[in-house]
């Protein structure tokens, strides 16, 4: 049951005046529910919480916590068909998108929880001491990785699950040992306090320290203003605008003691089009990136906003196969009028720029919150003098550059901000005679695909999700997948430290049979 209050640890509380609702953008209404915005006094609470809980929390062994991601796991499950309502009627999102993305969220913690199980993500590194060492002796040091202390996470409106209240960073941090305290999106202010309840029941069924978890709602900029300032938060994750990631990140270094901002700030996703791809499949490949370029009315951080070719035959055949197949595709609901208005007003402002061509657009009538794809042209000269070009379209758009040669395509690549993911079409080896080519992207970029789309991302081990900026803000660094956790932790020496002192994981015997690096070699044993 919806409460409209926010979660400071296990407690309800609303003593603010500051009420907001939620929206149903396929309906184009107010939902019923009112959310009261979290005060600065609860704010500060819920951060003094994290802070008493931390001190238990960093302590408890890795089962332990991983018993707590499974159990938030099995709880968000349980909200059923409510969950699913409320995620819709907030969202304009699908059913099928609800359990698509519902099922990624299960997968997340899990994976977390398997991880952090095993043990050896602490990357325990062990230097033996030798005291008759001349002419000094050496010292023992042992190091491993530890955790930061009271995460703030941002939920994303984009994916009121994934990459929200119990997403890829509430998991991450949670796994680290790290206390949460979520500022919940105000799009889906509903979805998230269901969820936060999934999360503080599963903490009280594994008897997590009160505190490692809060809730706080907000109706604009400011509750997350007061929680990145504040003195006691040791890190903050953000996915969003470049506006909204850079403005924290700013306040993040202003501080007293600078934090980190580990914020994913969207992309323009370059698709680069070889010539003899175009030549023998440009219808074929049109029809996949009208689909990827309107799939989740183009809401995805790696939408393929932006589409660079070599002028020929078959880039024309491609941009007229493109421009037919696009407008074969229903419209669908964006998550918000906000959005969709920022849509509108982007795409506007491409499309005036001088030498832009609509290449095709979708004419039917619409739902008043929905979508309408848009396809434009540009000339390569014209791109590279008018940054205005440059800039993420967030929804069904895209714009394609037609470059002279291979070297304004390389040099277009090359003066391109940082970027999520790129994108290489290729027929058979075609790609071997462009070396300059992928390297000027792999320079701009964190992932690169091969005859692929960039709508997708696996979570998994290898996948990294960030790139240099404005990509993210530390492109070092993935926010999908289990090595996402590295964000949350600090590495940290013992020195000559006694052994039964130290934690198990850097103990002689090895009690928790993880692998370890021991002088230089990696292995499970036990030192002698």
């Amino acid at each position: 049951m919806i409460t409209g209050k926010n979660y400071i640890g296990n407690v309800l509380t609303s003593v603010g005046e500051n009420i907001f609702k939620t929206f149903n953008p396929e309906q184009n209404k107010e939902n019923n529910w009112l959310f009261a915005e979290a005060t600065k006094i609860e704010i500060n609470k819920a951060v003094e919480l994290a802070t008493e809980a931390f001190k238990v929390y960093k302590t408890i062994s890795g089962n332990r916590k991983s018993d707590f991601l499974n159990e938030i796991a099995n709880q968000v499950l349980l909200l059923g068909d409510e969950l699913q309502e409320v995620y819709c009627l907030e969202s304009g999102l699908t059913k099928e998108r609800f359990l698509g993305e519902r099922t990624r969220t299960l997968f997340q913690l899990r994976s977390f929880a398997d991880l952090i199980k095993e043990g050896s993500w602490v990357e325990a590194t062990i230097d033996v001491g030798n005291t008759e060492r001349k002419p000094n002796s050496k010292p023992d040091l042992r190091k491993l990785n530890i955790p930061l202390g009271p995460v703030v996470v941002f939920g994303a409106s984009n994916f009121p699950l994934a990459y929200s209240t119990a997403g890829g960073d509430t998991a991450s941090a949670l796994a680290s040992g790290c206390p949460v305290i979520v500022k919940s999106h105000p799009m889906h202010a509903g979805t998230g306090e269901l969820v936060a309840s999934a999360i503080i029941k599963a903490a009280e069924i594994t008897k997590m320290p009160n505190g490692i978890f809060s809730n706080l709602n907000s109706s604009g900029i400011e509750v997350g203003q007061l929680l990145v300032k504040h003195p006691l938060v040791k890190a903050a994750g953000f996915t969003g605008s470049i506006n909204g990631g850079r403005a924290l990140l700013n306040l993040a270094s202003k501080r007293k003691e600078p934090i980190p901002v580990f914020a994913e700030m969207g992309s323009v996703n370059p698709v680069v089009l070889l010539p003899n791809a175009l030549k023998l499949k440009a219808e074929t490949w049109a029809k996949t990136y009208a689909n990827s370029i309107t799939l989740g009315s183009g809401q995805f951080c790696t939408n393929p906003g932006l589409i660079l070719g070599l002028k020929s035959e078959g880039l024309s055949t491609f941009i007229q196969n493109l421009a037919e197949e696009i407008v074969k595709i229903e419209p669908s609901c964006m998550l918000h009028p906000n959005i969709i208005g920022a849509y509108e007003t982007k795409k506007n402002i491409v499309v005036n720029e001088e030498g832009v061509s609509t290449v095709s657009a979708a004419k039917e009538k619409t739902g008043v919150n929905y979508g309408r794809q848009l396809v434009t042209t540009v000339n390569g000269k014209t791109f590279l003098n008018n940054p205005t070009l440059h800039q993420e379209v967030f929804g069904p758009f895209s714009l394609v550059v037609q470059c002279e040669d291979i070297e304004e395509l390389k040099e277009i690549i090359s003066k391109l901000e940082g970027q999520l993911t790129g994108t290489i079409i290729s027929e058979d080896n075609e790609v071997k005679n462009y070396d300059e080519i992928v390297l000027a992207l792999q320079n701009r970029v964190g992932r690169l695909i091969f005859n692929g789309v960039s709508t997708g991302v696996e979570v998994c081990d290898a996948m990294v999700h960030g790139g240099p900026y404005p990509a993210s803000t530390d492109s070092r660094f993935t926010a999908v997948g289990v090595n996402s956790i590295k964000r949350w932790v600090r590495p940290f020496s013992f020195q000559n430290w006694p052994n039964e002192l130290l934690p198990n994981e850097l103990k002689n015997e090895n009690p928790l049979g993880i692998l370890r690096n021991i002088n230089g070699v990696k292995t499970s044993e036990k030192i002698d």
